[in-house]
């Protein structure tokens, strides 16, 4: 256990690249699936951010001044929130994992499991609405961006995609567990929407980023 919340045993946000890297490949529960997805989300703000602090300042761009500090603060809220998620996701799992071992009629189990399986779903369903978001803001800083910096655009875009296209398999691979069918339906319909809209906007991201 490496400090901060006993029931996540990676603390993440210590932790350098390359220990990030080496407890992921490890036989251990965290970090995994749902930590990809968040750092993903994070890796794609960040650096959408850097080519924003390039762009902001340059003439050509100066009619942008306003548009580059609101996205600005929005891109370090979105790396935050990744990492936040990462780390919650890493918890909810913990804590179902738990529920997991004990008897199916064991009053604790019975008592926390829908409340454990919906938080198991609530992080990478969060990811998946925070990817959105920023795929759409990336779509709206195209003409924002330096030419010579929406390469960074693009791979802002094909990384916040992969972030929400790897959150949805952590929400689709806890849908069995709800109890609620029509809550799992619910679910999964969000789920395919902000799949959907990730894939359309990434796609317009790199599109505008190879015309402009």
């Amino acid at each position: 256990m490496q400090g901060g919340d006993p029931c996540v045993s990676f603390n993440l946000r210590e932790a350098s690249v390359t220990d990030y890297l080496s407890a992921l490949s490890e036989r251990t529960p965290t970090p995994g699936g749902g930590a990809v997805a968040g750092t993903s989300l994070a890796t794609a703000a960040a650096i959408a951010h850097m080519a924003i602090v390039f762009s902001k300042g340059r003439e050509s761009l100066a009619a942008f001044d306003a548009q580059h500090d609101e996205a600005l603060i929005a891109l370090k809220n979105m790396q935050a929130r990744g990492l936040e998620l990462a780390e919650a996701d890493a918890r909810a799992y913990a804590q179902l994992n738990t529920l997991w071992k004990l008897p199916k009629d064991d009053p604790s189990r019975t008592t926390n499991w829908d409340d454990a399986v919906e938080a198991a779903i609530a992080a990478p369903a969060q990811v998946m609405e925070t990817g959105v978001e920023l795929l759409a803001l990336l779509e709206r800083l195209i003409q924002a961006t330096s030419p010579m910096l929406r390469s960074d655009l693009a791979v802002a875009a094909i990384t916040a995609e992969a972030a929400i296209r790897s959150a949805a398999w952590n929400v689709r691979i806890n849908l069995p567990s709800v109890g609620n069918p029509d809550l799992a339906t619910e679910h999964r319909s969000r789920m395919e929407s902000r799949l959907d809209s990730g894939q359309r906007t990434a796609a317009a991201v790199e599109a505008g980023c190879q015309s402009s």
